[in-house]
């Protein structure tokens, strides 16, 4: 049986809790078990001022190596409910998952129960919670399109709420919850108790459990010319869920965008997934926060100046107006950062000989920067600053960070 974290050390680096591997020491780590201990653990810090991150599989994060000085809650509950049938008779199904579930094992359960609707999302890190955060997207599905309401404790209010799906503000790669995160809270109490801060890094409403409404159905359709390229038919084609779910795996797993299974021997990560690959050497090109930087979307005469060559893809701006969305590691590649791209370390006198730094894009996925090993928040932070840089000068877009950064 493996030592729990308890024997040996108080509390967890978020190294240890990280995909890409990097973080520093955590002042308090909490593992409710209940939906009460969750609420109790959120209450308990916001009374008494402390920072507040609240992580799912901590794969869309990248956090300084100095000590986190607050309180770190990663909630252990993984309940699945079938809680009744859509009305009428569409076929569908309601489900209730927990915040805390794994949420590639709750994709694996849809696709062995027959529920289809988000088998296009298999193999992303992270947890049910933190996916609505994000709106978590991949090969022509959002999870946005399933989602039914949300129930969170409302750290304002002091109160659980029922947030619908029309409330959620769905967009790319966002969401009203996400918004909340950078929000400043009503002032509350004066002198030293005042406390004007921002809610940041967990949003305002802290996710308790999510309902989706899934079709009831062996069969879910091929939604992206990629996925439909792998699998040999054409875009639109009806599939079994089994068979869309194994392409997708495969397909992430030829860019080395899954997580690095070698992280679960770390006792830290023990209770987090249910289904855990086979681990065999770690991989670097998977210790990585995933895609580092958003599409960018851009006016139409944007594109036009400045995107000759560029993939082209209909995209809404941030006003709600149509625009062109590109694609960030087109545009990565194109400003000449290719793959496996490293800077030369920190401490070396010149560029000329020198060793590299410890962080560099993936060999296989410029998307993607990794740790190769001992890498530092500024080593991952001055290569995407670089990137950002340089694919502004070249093509006059700012290249936003997809993962949550703490400093």
């Amino acid at each position: 049986m493996p030592a729990t974290p308890s024997a040996f050390e108080t509390t967890p680096t978020f190294a240890d809790l990280t995909t890409i591997r990097i973080g520093g020491p955590i002042d308090e780590f909490v593992r409710p078990e209940t939906r009460d201990e969750v609420i109790d653990t959120v209450r308990r810090a916001d009374a008494q001022g402390t920072r507040l991150c609240i992580i799912g599989g901590g794969s869309n994060m990248l956090v300084s190596d100095a000590p986190f000085h607050g309180v770190v809650v990663r909630d252990m509950r993984d309940g699945i409910r079938v809680s009744r049938s859509a009305p009428g008779d569409s076929g569908d199904v309601i489900v209730e998952a927990d915040a805390g579930a794994n949420w590639d094992d709750f994709v694996a359960w849809t696709v062995s129960e027959g529920y289809e609707g988000i088998e296009g999302l298999s193999g992303i890190p992270g947890s049910v919670g933190a996916s609505v955060v994000q709106n978590i997207g991949a090969y022509g599905q959002e999870v946005a399109s399933s989602v039914l309401s949300v129930t969170a404790w409302d750290r304002q209010a002091g109160a659980i709420v029922e947030i619908g799906h029309d409330n959620l503000a769905f967009g790319y790669r966002f969401s009203a919850l996400k918004a909340t995160m950078y929000e400043t809270p009503e002032v509350q109490g004066t002198g030293e108790g005042r406390r004007e801060t921002r809610w940041f890094p967990s949003p305002r409403y802290v996710v308790l459990a999510v309902t989706y409404r899934f079709r009831r159905s062996r069969q879910g359709t091929v939604g992206m010319g990629q996925l439909a390229k792998a699998l040999g038919v054409e875009k639109g084609t009806r599939m079994d869920l089994t068979d869309i779910r194994a392409a997708v795996l495969s397909i992430r797993a030829t860019k080395d965008m899954l997580e690095d299974p070698t992280r679960y021997a770390n006792p830290w990560m023990a209770g987090t997934k249910r289904e855990i690959p086979e681990a065999g050497e770690p991989n670097h090109n998977r210790w990585s926060c995933g895609s580092f930087f958003i599409n960018p979307v851009v006016t139409a005469e944007h594109a036009r100046r400045y995107l000759d060559g560029a993939p082209q893809y209909p995209g809404v701006l941030p006003d709600g107006t149509p625009g062109v969305k590109t694609s960030a590691a087109w545009l990565i590649d194109h400003a000449g950062f290719h793959k496996g791209f490293r800077l030369p370390g920190v401490a070396a006198d010149s560029a000329d000989g020198a060793e590299p730094s410890s962080a560099g894009l993936s060999t296989v996925h410029t998307l993607a920067l990794t740790n190769r090993g001992g890498a530092t928040f500024d080593d991952v932070w001055r290569l995407a600053s670089c990137i950002r840089r340089g694919v502004d000068d070249a093509y006059h877009i700012d290249l936003v960070p997809e993962p949550v950064v703490i400093r």
